[in-house]
């Protein structure tokens, strides 16, 4: 048994980590334990023997490799330290940790930062989803497919057996994860996830949550970063005894998406180094255009509203076709900065003087097209009013807007390529 006391916890500085090299397979004879399982435990003395004997007993039967299964006690108060000490000692291949601080978060990161296994696991001690969906989840991970693997209860093939009220719950919160992160994955609360240990070791640090957001919380980095998530259909039964405050646990994931979106926002997060390198087909994928399509629209929301609003405060003094100018070129300096950060990923000052030099060139070709409306409307229809130039201004504005998109990027921000030799 090891203790591990708040110390060691403590938060540290985010390294710049080093690129991810490919995936590879794990070894057919691989000599040590290929997969640690950990169970996070807290006051659960009728749960936690059935569930590890079981647990146990499935893997012996099942899985092909040598296995391990932690139990991570985080604070319990009741006889759960007893029970655990007394399976470690009696199954082969399992071994427990107690922690002086209640929190899931807190046990799977010190449990998974201990682990030498190559792939990592924890699943609920209730065991609502079917041990049958274990192998599945873990095999990607094994042969080099994926990076992380979690069990869905919303996907098409899952079978679920839960009350109304959990299932408004669960889908609201990751409708609101969707909404407000532009997540791609389905479930992010479903206790039963995997993930390669090269992998942890860099994303961990990175974690700052050490309660019920822990798992959202590296799914959305992982996700950010460009890794592969693999989704598996659980068959998942509810647990009528279930200690989660419902209530309480919201609030703290709301606070959770709040903060891990300013940290995204403002580029605090070093995703660009955790994609895979050394010719892993993950590096010869450009961005998601759906995703790069709704962030500059965004985007350029917003600049255009810049845009309109420095357009009418400078026209009384500037006339129409310098204020076009002055608000195109401010908005679209702006506009530059703001989608090599949040629309391209594109993080610190290396370049920013080339994408700036290049957005310019994209801002002309929208003053030529904006400009060139006005005229178009002046010479036309000569007495035409503030709103005709509002109307026609935005209209070749969009025009532009979509040219500058595909100028971005195709040109200014074109997705980067490995060309180096592969990794051995």
């Amino acid at each position: 048994m090891r203790t591990v006391r708040r110390s060691a916890l403590i938060d540290r500085p985010i390294p710049e980590p080093s690129a991810l090299p490919r995936r590879a397979p794990l070894p057919a004879h691989h000599p040590d334990p290929v997969l640690d399982v950990v169970v996070p435990v807290y006051n659960e003395e009728h749960d936690l023997e059935p569930c590890v004997r079981r647990l146990h007993a499935h893997l012996g039967e099942t899985f092909p490799y040598a296995f391990r299964i932690t139990i991570a006690d985080n604070a319990s108060t009741d006889g759960t330290p007893r029970i655990a000490a007394r399976l470690a000692a009696e199954l082969p291949g399992t071994g427990w940790i107690r922690l002086d601080e209640k929190g899931r978060g807190r046990a799977l990161y010190t449990a998974w930062s201990r682990s030498r296994a190559p792939v990592l696991a924890y699943l609920d001690v209730d065991l609502s989803t079917d041990l049958a969906a274990l192998l599945p989840l873990v095999a990607p991970l094994i042969s080099g497919h994926s990076d992380i693997a979690i069990g869905t209860r919303l996907a098409r093939g899952s079978r679920v057996v839960r009350g109304p009220k959990r299932e408004i719950i669960s889908r609201c919160y990751n409708g609101l994860l969707r909404s407000t992160l532009a997540v791609g994955f389905s479930d992010a609360q479903c206790g039963f996830k995997a993930v390669r240990r090269d992998v942890a070791e860099r994303l961990l640090p990175l974690v700052e949550d050490r309660e019920w957001f822990f798992d959202t919380e590296l799914l959305v980095i992982a996700e950010r970063a460009g890794l592969r998530i693999h989704e598996v259909p659980v068959d998942w039964v509810d647990d009528p005894d279930s200690r989660v405050h419902i209530l309480s646990t919201a609030l703290a994931d709301l606070r959770g998406m709040a903060r891990l979106g300013r940290a995204l926002a403002c580029g605090r997060l070093p995703l660009t180094a955790l994609r895979r390198s050394g010719g892993d087909l993950d590096g010869h994928l450009p961005a998601g255009l759906v995703r790069q399509v709704v962030r500059f629209a965004a985007v350029g929301a917003a600049s255009t509203l810049c845009y309109l609003l420095l357009y009418t405060v400078l026209r009384p003094a500037t006339g129409a076709q310098a204020a076009n100018a002055l608000a195109l070129l401010a908005s679209a300096i702006a506009n530059t900065a703001a989608n090599r950060r949040l629309t391209f990923g594109v993080r610190g000052r290396g370049g920013a003087l080339r994408h700036h030099l290049k957005g310019l060139t994209a801002f002309l070709i929208g003053l030529a097209l904006t400009s060139g409306s006005l005229a178009v409307l002046h010479l036309g229809a000569p007495g035409a009013g503030r709103r005709a130039e509002l109307v026609t201004l935005i209209a070749a504005n969009l025009a532009a807007t979509l040219l500058r998109f595909l100028l971005f990027r195709a040109w200014v921000f074109p997705a980067r390529r490995t060309t180096g030799p592969s990794a051995p």
